[in-house]
């Protein structure tokens, strides 16, 4: 009689462990879901040129950035040596803000490097910053406001020359957020120079919200959190496994649509300017025109509130921006455009208009024509 190849029904009773399977449970479904999570997790590290070991999952960038930056912090402190950090006056608040934190708290040396009119830094005033005590300089990939490109390689470069030629208790580790880069820029982190790397699946179309954080091997990082040893005990609490795979494979359609979407964007982009160079009000396009990403157009209008600008583009039907989403709840204007500007407004900032998979010319179109009727119907602001 032949046997019947009928599976056995699984009975699921682990539901204190997670209602759905467990990657840390030792049963069956435990195991399964493992390997789906160590599939996705070798998916990430070969399209970063990174070892599987080297990838954490979080649940966002904002995580990722304050894993990479305490971390480095708490394991020099934990040797008795008081740390210096570097960064740059436009980074993300998830990175600005921690820098300023851990200085309020007497935990670090903080040097916050100003970047160029142009919105993007000199990799020699970088350089120019580090001390004996300096543990870990923060460069974003690019800007999330203006769409400026840092010269991560420059930077990596001036780093790694520096640990050369100096020998001292720790070596300058060198961390970018590349969050705003990930649909556009080359990630192989080799290539790139840098030790630590943080991505959000927030940015990416399709993706898991979830955080993914490189850390280069020779990096040693003290632990943030308490809780549990799930990602090499960096980031205790169970995976979020369904999101995890979402990521994996969205990052992995990125890459084979990255060079075409690039262009395209890159060509609408430059239609936007143009058409904006048209305008008879007077405009500012913020951030260097060249070294920008492919999606990102961010115009001041001197004489008129950004946030003014932002709920009458909103009442068009149009979703642009006068800031950092983190900061959107804060008066005034954005700290970025202060940042590159001699004389800068405290209300006028810049609008942002970031460009997508779904964006066609069309849209640019009704934009900048709905953008003049309103600039015509707040003329008054000129006089």
């Amino acid at each position: 009689m032949a046997k019947s190849n009928k599976k056995t029904n699984e009975i699921y009773l682990d539901y204190a462990a997670s209602v759905l399977p467990n990657p840390s449970s030792i049963h069956s479904s435990g195991l399964k879901a493992k390997n789906k999570l160590e599939k996705a997790r070798r998916v990430v590290a070969s399209i970063l040129g990174a070892r599987p070991p080297e990838i954490i999952f979080t649940s966002g960038a904002t995580e990722s950035n304050n894993l990479a930056i305490q971390g480095v912090v708490y394991a020099a402190i934990e040797q008795d040596f008081l740390p210096h950090i570097i960064t740059t006056n436009i980074e993300h608040p998830s990175v600005l803000e921690t820098f300023k934190l851990l200085e309020k708290r007497k935990l670090a040396q903080v040097s916050i490097v100003p970047v160029e009119g142009s919105g993007i830094v000199d990799p020699k005033k970088i350089k120019k910053e580090i001390k004996k005590n300096t543990v870990l300089v923060s460069v974003m990939y690019a800007n999330n406001e203006i769409g400026t490109i840092q010269p991560i390689k420059e930077i990596a470069k001036e780093i790694r020359h520096y640990n050369k030629e100096n020998a001292k208790p720790f070596r300058v580790f060198f961390h970018t957020d590349a969050v705003q880069a990930v649909n556009y820029l080359d990630l192989n982190v080799e290539r790139l120079g840098v030790d630590l790397l943080t991505l959000s699946g927030a940015k990416i179309e399709g993706a898991g919200r979830v955080g993914v954080f490189y850390k280069r091997k020779i990096v040693s990082l003290a632990n943030v959190f308490g809780g549990g040893d799930q990602e090499q005990g960096l980031r205790p609490g169970t995976e979020n496994l369904p999101e995890i795979i979402k990521f994996s494979e969205a990052l992995e359609l990125v890459q084979k649509i990255k060079e075409k979407e690039t262009k395209r964007l890159a060509k609408l982009r430059d239609y936007f300017v143009y058409k904006l160079s048209k305008c008879l009000f007077d405009i500012k396009i913020n951030g260097d025109l060249q070294n920008r990403l492919p999606n990102n157009v961010n115009v001041t209008f001197p004489k008129i509130p950004s946030d003014l600008l932002v709920v009458e583009l909103s009442a068009k039907g149009i979703m642009a921006s006068s800031k950092s989403a983190c900061k959107s709840g804060e008066s005034g204007g954005s700290y970025v455009i202060k940042a590159i500007c001699k004389k800068p407004n405290g209300d006028v900032g810049g609008v942002r208009f970031s460009l997508g998979r779904d964006t066609k010319k069309s849209d640019i179109d009704y934009t900048v024509k709905s953008l003049f009727g309103i600039l015509q119907k707040l003329k008054k602001w000129y006089d």
